[in-house]
């Protein structure tokens, strides 16, 4: 391809990805992957191009584009290179019109920007859309960290976590056989520490109630050392079947699986009222934090979407809330940088509910945000995560 058809690529590509931000659909990284699927032609050079192509014009914009050709001609506005690429050749854009190359808006919509952490400077607000590190969880159940160094010889310990690893270099994992024999484990810095936050331990009942795939199931399994009750639930049967496979993988087999019916959870989960040790809620939330690895996420929040997150949020805190046994532990977590799904969120919980209280872990890296601990791109070298651990009397 030349140079040319790659940036038309790109803005093919990102007219599906803004079609579907509008609509709620597949997420940008599916998007590109079909594209490249119907168009074998393009060699790995080709995608690499189109991919950066489009990942710069969808980090430029904080608001959804009009479409893919908008998206990029921004662009061409700052970059005389790109602007040279709409040179009307075969394959290639047409070229640029007097009226088009609108600067894109670089800054958040204002709604937005008042939901941030008044921790979120200008520097945050930056590294919330920098290129996110690749780190790997060492499986304690299968391996320890200082022999996975040797496997991963690009890699480094990450400081403050007990089995992480991030990479200098991007590496096809599905090739190494500690990968693919459940070894390690991708998971951001972040979601490690909020996993260590729950300290689960052998003969616990935990449980992780918004498991995804379970990425922190997983890490809670090897705190656990494989003995004792841990429940994943989640209402996404999909997501629940991805985790079967890996657990396996990962030599966690005693994992327990629900899938839960919103709205009912309390009667789903009616066997472990009281009955927990743990519990955790990475609840569902706007993904502010993630934006570094999903900066299309922005195109499709509106304020309406995010009261809605709200709501959902509060209402899965008071079910883990009636899980916890006395003496027991809530773990509260969410990848947002925002006040009202993070300190927010926790002070109404401790204001409903008495008998409750915070109780932080002293060291614990982050920063105070209420009576939770935030983590950041900038100053933690995370995505951001909100978390904050909470203790019932007995």
């Amino acid at each position: 391809m030349t140079p040319a058809a790659r940036l038309q690529a790109a803005i093919d590509i990102l007219d599906c990805i803004v079609t579907s931000s509008r609509n709620n659909g597949a997420a940008a990284d599916v998007l590109i992957a079909d594209w490249f699927k119907s168009h074998r032609f393009a060699g790995s050079g080709d995608r690499r191009a189109v991919r950066e192509f489009v990942y710069r014009a969808i980090r430029a914009h904080w608001t959804c584009p009009e479409n893919g050709r908008a998206a990029m001609a921004a662009l061409a506005v700052i970059d005389a290179d790109i602007s040279a690429l709409f040179d009307g050749s075969r394959y290639g854009p047409s070229e640029l019109l007097p009226n088009e190359g609108v600067p894109a808006d670089d800054q958040p919509p204002a709604w937005m920007k008042q939901q941030f952490d008044a921790l979120i400077d200008a520097d945050e607000t930056a590294a919330l859309l920098e290129r996110a590190p690749t780190d790997l969880r060492v499986n304690r159940l299968k391996a320890e960290r200082d022999a996975m160094l040797s496997v991963f010889p690009e890699s480094r310990p990450i400081a403050h976590t007990r089995d992480g690893l991030r990479l200098s270099d991007q590496i096809v994992l599905d090739a190494i056989p500690a990968y693919r024999d459940g070894l390690v484990e991708v998971q951001d810095a972040g979601s490690q520490l909020i996993a260590d936050l729950c300290d689960a331990r052998p003969g616990m009942t935990v449980i992780d109630l918004c498991a995804g795939a379970g990425g922190k199931t997983l890490a809670l399994a090897a705190d656990m050392k494989g003995e004792g009750q841990l429940i994943a639930c989640d209402a996404n049967r999909q997501r629940l079947r991805h985790l079967i496979p890996r657990a396996e993988r990962a030599g966690a087999s005693f994992i327990e699986t629900r899938l839960l019916d919103p709205g009912t959870e309390r009667k789903d989960l009616g066997d472990l009222h009281k009955a927990a040790d743990v519990v955790l809620v990475d609840a569902p939330c706007s993904g502010s934090g993630t934006w570094r690895r999903n900066p299309e996420t922005r195109w499709r929040l509106t304020p309406a979407r995010l009261d809605a997150t709200v709501r959902t949020q509060r209402h899965l805190l008071s079910v883990a809330g009636e899980l916890v046994k006395p003496g027991g532990a809530l773990v509260y977590a969410v990848c947002s940088v925002f006040s009202v799904e993070g300190r927010e969120a926790i002070s109404a919980f401790l204001s409903a509910n008495p008998g409750w209280e915070a109780n932080p872990r002293t060291g614990f890296p982050g920063r105070p945000s209420g009576n939770g601990t935030l983590f950041t791109p900038h100053h933690d070298q995370t995505d951001g995560f909100f978390v904050a651990r909470l203790a019932r009397a007995c």
